[in-house]
């Protein structure tokens, strides 16, 4: 086969093609390779940084190996790229540089990395365009394989293609959300072209054209194995394609000189392909530089780079065979050998991973040395390197305490890390030793629950928050605070009996005055529906604790919420503004879409409907490529609502079932309250009153009555069931809304128990209720609420045949819906309109100028109307500065504008 011609591969050759082309043209994408070993990846790779012409190239790959290094596969594959660091934003460059161990760590976000590789790529593109490559992804380190998929899904107009080769069946390379291509092996005409480059007997070649499959590198090694075994390597049939290839392998390598043998397995059970480690090591085994001449003869290793510093096996299948056929003893020898070889400050961490290799049983010195490897890893955001390495360490511990503490560590690292499987693992193993204290029961129970919770086992893991907090109320009441704190937020997705429960627990604490979490029990003991008197106001409740110190974030994000459950919604709104402000600045997009979410809420119940579509857009797509499908099934749901708003049925209906996935037994989907709020709605648009009221009635009851969308939905609920004549299918809701809104004493809440008293009322008394309720409504900063109001009354004014009257509030309602895009509604409203005899006026453009742009245009307009330049807009919606660039042109012309000086002008139009 010439050099770069590739054998039956022309839609895959057309599909690199097309991405090369694009990037060229300024556009980003992504690419997945994925098939079985030998089948054609690498050589696809190869064909595209050939056709890659005068694009910049990086290319790095993934090897396998026990040792989980944080960072390690991207610091080798950005290497060319570093040279652009000094362009990145202060925060990513530092975090990229802690990363790569180029700096101290300072435990930054670890996605705030994602978006430094992304900005990289971005400024290494230049105007010639980007080619990643990465080979043997399931074998990258977690730390890196997270930060590149961070990157690619978030691409856009860098000129940047990242391609990733996969292999099925090892590791693990899930990438939901990039494009995938899955080799096949090659047609029969392909692979006998291939094959033939041997020449061999007829029943010889039929023989490897069935054993090989289509797989081109069996089609290339076979051949040779069996001419180098005089045709009996192995019997047809008898192992799997791998194995047998391995054996192929492993016959070529039993050919070398034992000395080189010693060289290969040592470069074997090396990761990185450090010519130098490798041949100190090697040293220490009797054998040198010279010894591996055979083996380059034989092209059983190639050079790594252009210097010659790095070497690495032709394939992975040869390492594999080196490796895994080497007896016991041997591997032992050269895993020792390596760990005196790496005996300089910075190869610290692989030394210790080669101290555990060659530990036979229980080693103090190697647990240790993994120990500190974890938590050099933890202050890198390595968590799941750290996890590894603290796992390790616990096996090889000699002591029982000293392995208990450190598995309670591996848990929280692989909490930290989001691997809820190995630390809900690890912390079952912590929690069965009986010598443990409980303040470190406690701990694990806490490190469990989490796992528990974010798996949707929110009965475990409100259990498992009550018990560790009982542990520990009398000894470290402050810590058992935060464990019932999360039990709080456990116990909002069980019921409101467990609500009350749990609160009362937290409320009972004996905290000190002193404690900053002393003022969050009596403000949250309030969500205990049973209690009548008025909270206190969240501002004061945050004064308060801010006067004793500190508190976790994730206490301040449950405040937020709490407090939109309590009717004081610019209160939380203003938390969640400032809380998401904090996280954009340290990079945290991990942890955004929480705040988001509370932003998203206090938007749409303020009717500001195109904040709330950009803010939960946003949120949507960070909770899809951060892996948190709890925030993809709210958002989505949200995005209903929106949906429903606007009469966009197919789209409701599209976004509420994914928010209404991932229900368990016992639990709710975390999306379900807003889904079934928003499929109501729709319905009560459309005019279905009977399915809209099913819908809402679904609301009322456990586990679903006390959530805040089954409080704000009640209003629509008593409409639902006037319209279908049950009037008094709406006495119990309303009732709670009355004692709700009695509680939290807001204006706008009790407009909204007039309006559905008018609805209720008799026909001489309905009139009192609905001008009270709009001399209630805040018309400017509650509009929708003030229009759903307004078209009641105008519709009852116009059935009481005062025409001309129902005219004000109907043309006042009328404009609301027009401006919100709310279609249904605008529809119903304008008909009630003509009824009265005024003239159809035909529908109005909704939300000004800003409404022809996407969400994410309307946040970048917004950003650079404030003076902010692409690159600070791109770090703080987690994109790259091209991108941003991107966006702006997109929406200059929408706005009827050729240039950013003229943004300014449009701050009105654009909400600032």
């Amino acid at each position: 086969m010439e050099a770069g011609v590739l054998y039956g591969r022309k839609p895959e050759e057309d599909a690199i093609a097309e991405l090369l082309a694009r990037a060229r043209a300024g556009s980003s994408s992504s690419l997945v390779l994925r098939g079985e070993p030998g089948i054609g990846k690498t050589a696809l790779l190869d064909h595209a940084a050939a056709a890659a012409g005068d694009m910049r190239l990086v290319r790095g790959t993934g090897v396998e190996f026990e040792a989980e290094l944080p960072f390690s596969g991207l610091q080798l594959l950005l290497r060319p790229a570093l040279g652009s660091l000094g362009a990145l934003p202060g925060p990513q460059r530092e975090a990229l540089e802690a990363a790569f161990g180029l700096e101290p760590g300072s435990g930054a976000e670890p996605m705030l990395v994602g978006l430094a590789v992304l900005s990289l790529l971005a400024e290494h593109a230049d105007e010639t365009g980007l080619l990643c490559l990465v080979d043997d992804a399931q074998w990258l380190d977690r730390a890196s394989r997270e930060a590149l998929l961070f990157a690619a899904r978030r691409l856009h107009a860098e000129g940047v293609v990242m391609i990733f080769a996969a292999r099925d069946g090892e590791g693990s390379f899930p990438a939901p959300g990039l494009a995938e291509l899955r080799l096949s092996g090659l047609a029969p005409e392909a692979a006998a072209a291939l094959l033939d480059r041997h020449p061999l007997a007829p029943a010889v070649r039929y023989r490897l054209l069935a054993e090989a499959g289509g797989n081109p590198l069996a089609l290339l090694e076979l051949p040779v194995a069996l001419a180098a075994e005089g045709g009996s390597a192995f019997s047809p049939g008898a192992l799997p394609l791998t194995s047998r290839l391995q054996l192929a392998f492993h016959g070529q390598v039993s050919r070398m000189p034992e000395a080189c043998q010693n060289v290969l397995l040592v470069a074997a059970a090396d990761e990185t392909g450090e010519l130098a480690v490798i041949l100190r090591a090697a040293a220490a085994l009797g054998a040198s530089v010279e010894d591996l001449s055979p083996a380059e003869r034989a092209g059983l290793v190639l050079r790594g780079d252009a210097d010659g510093t790095v070497i690495r096996f032709r394939h992975p299948l040869i390492r594999a065979a080196v490796y895994q056929r080497a007896p016991l003893g041997q591997r032992l020898a050269v895993h020792r050998a390596l760990a005196a070889a790496l005996d300089s400050p910075e190869h610290t961490d692989r030394r210790a991973w080669h101290l555990a290799a060659a530990a036979t049983g229980p080693d103090e010195e190697a647990a240790a040395a993994l120990e500190r490897t974890a938590a050099r890893a933890r202050e890198r955001s390595g968590h799941e390197a750290a996890a590894a390495a603290y796992e390790r360490a616990a096996r090889l511990s000699v002591e029982p305490a000293a392995r208990a503490h450190r598995e309670a560590l591996a848990a929280e690292a692989a909490l930290e890390a989001g691997d809820l499987e190995r630390a809900r693992a690890f912390g079952s193993r912590a929690a069965r030793r009986p010598d443990e204290d409980p303040a470190a029961q406690a701990r694990i129970a806490q490190v469990r629950a989490l796992a528990d919770f974010w798996q949707g086992s929110y009965p475990a893991a409100h259990r498992l928050l009550l018990d560790g907090a009982e542990l520990i109320r009398d000894t470290d009441p402050g810590q058992a605070a935060v464990l019932l704190i999360q039990a709080v937020h456990t116990s909002w997705y069980l019921g409101e009996r467990q609500l009350a429960a749990t609160l009362d627990r937290l409320v009972a604490l004996p905290l000190e005055e002193a404690d900053p979490l002393a003022p969050v029990g009596p403000y949250l003991v309030h969500l205990d529906r049973g209690r009548s008197e008025r909270p206190p106001p969240l501002g004061d409740t945050l004064a308060a604790v801010r006067q004793r110190g500190r508190v976790p974030d994730q206490v301040l994000m449950i405040l937020c919420g709490a407090a939109l459950a309590l009717g004081q919604d610019a209160d939380a709104y203003e938390l969640a503004s400032a809380l998401a402000a904090e996280h954009r600045t340290r990079g945290g997009a991990g942890r955004l879409p929480t705040v988001l979410f509370f932003m998203a809420e206090g938007e749409v119940f303020t009717g500001r409907h195109l904040d709330a579509l950009a803010t939960a857009t946003e949120a949507l797509g960070l909770a899809r490529d951060t892996g948190q499908q709890q925030w993809v099934s709210q958002f989505s749901s949200v995005l209903a609502y929106l949906d429903a708003a606007k009469g966009e049925e197919a789209a409701c209906r599209r976004n509420a079932e994914e928010g209404l996935a991932g229900a368990t037994a016992g639990a709710i989907a975390p999306g379900a309250p807003w889904a079934h709020w928003s499929l109501g709605l729709l319905d009560l648009g459309l005019g279905r009153a009977e399915a809209a009221l099913a819908r809402f009635d679904r609301l009322t009851r456990e586990p679903m009555r006390h959530h805040i969308c089954a409080t704000r939905s009640i209003p629509d609920l008593v409409e639902a069931a006037v319209r279908v004549g049950a009037p008094e299918r709406a006495a119990e809701p309303l009732a709670r809304l009355e004692r709700w809104a009695g509680s939290v004493r807001q204006p706008w809440a009790d407009a909204l128990v007039l309006r559905c008293r008018g609805l209720l009322a008799a026909d001489e008394q309905a009139e009192t209720f609905y001008t009270a309720a709009l001399e209630l409504h805040d018309q400017d900063s509650r509009a929708l609420e003030y229009a759903r109001t307004a078209l009641l009354h105008g519709e009852w004014l116009r059935r009481a045949r005062r025409k001309a009257e129902a005219r004000g509030p109907l043309n006042a309602a009328l404009e609301v819906f027009d401006r919100l895009g709310m279609r249904p509604w605008a529809e119903r409203t304008r008909g009630e309109l003509t009824a009265t005899g005024a003239q159809d006026q035909g529908p109005r453009p909704a939300e000004g100028v800003a409404a022809g742009l996407t969400p994410q245009e309307l946040q970048i307009a917004r950003l650079a109307a404030q003076g902010l330049s692409n690159r600070d807009i791109a770090a703080q919606l987690f994109l790259s500065h091209r991108t941003v660039g991107y966006h702006l042109y997109k929406a200059y012309p929408k706005l009827g504008i050729a240039s950013r000086s003229e943004l300014k002008d449009f701050a009105d139009q654009l909400g600032l």
